[in-house]
């Protein structure tokens, strides 16, 4: 098998690291290959924020939920949507650019170029034999994280990513079925069909499950979901966004 695909298809979220830092050449081939993801437009709506300083690090776990991993890792980035140096862009080209920067295109394009970023970063680490872990525990509080990391207006932290040498080494978590995920020439609407291929994956991620505790745990898919989704969290958002001068209309 081709390696980089390889790489990409056993990525794992890892939660427990070695006591070892990145050094700054791994920090900077990991942010440059975030730089070489597509990006719409060629806006470059991200900043990444690496997080060395140990008590930041700390309190960043303890904003996320008190996720060890947040705090004990080799490095913390944290990526951010980021219109801010497009204002800048409006002072130094002498534009009032405001009504493009307030579109809800504009933030969608943000989201989405940091989140391709991200996965390439994500990529490069795995390949360098690194570990990763996800954060959006970040966004339970990001009044508090944004005073934390002097985050401007225009600037929305959106999720924290830690990496480090892996402590551990889980199985690869199986993804829903290829058939329910790709649809050829349009959507499949079949909700019968559909239904079928979540009943059939809920029996090998409840296998998943069990195998992996020891019998502890064996629930499904869809009732990790519909448990997840019944509990409305982060309902801040809306205001938040806006507060940072985003617009979602």
């Amino acid at each position: 098998m081709n390696p980089t695909i390889g790489t990409i298809l056993s990525h794992k979220s890892i939660r427990k690291f070695e006591d070892r830092s990145l050094t700054n050449e791994q920090i900077e081939t990991i942010v440059k290959s975030a730089q070489a993801a597509s990006t719409s437009s060629f806006i470059q709506a991200y900043s990444i924020i690496g997080i060395k300083d140990q008590q930041k690090k700390e309190k960043l776990a303890e904003l996320a939920g008190n996720q060890t991993y947040v705090e004990k890792n080799g490095h913390f980035f944290v990526f951010c949507a980021d219109l801010h140096r497009h204002e800048l862009i409006s002072d130094m080209e002498e534009m009032d650019l405001s009504e493009g920067l307030e579109s809800t295109e504009k933030f969608m394009v943000a989201l989405i170029d940091t989140a391709l970023a991200a996965q390439n970063a994500t990529i490069a680490a795995e390949a360098l034999g690194l570990g990763v872990c996800y954060i959006g525990g970040i966004r339970n509080n990001l009044e508090e994280v944004c005073q934390l990391l002097n985050i401007p207006e225009k600037v929305i932290p959106l999720f924290g990513l830690a990496v480090g040498y892996p402590a551990q080494s889980p199985d690869v978590k199986p993804r829903l079925p290829f058939n329910h995920i790709y649809h050829e020439d349009g959507y499949t609407e079949n909700k019968e069909v559909l239904k079928k291929q979540l009943e059939e994956y809920n029996e090998i991620i409840s296998a998943y499950y069990e195998k992996r505790t020891n019998g502890k745990r064996k629930d499904t898919w869809t009732e990790q979901m519909a448990q997840m989704l019944s509990n409305p969290r982060r309902k801040y958002m809306k205001s938040f966004i806006e507060s940072k001068g985003f617009s979602i209309r």
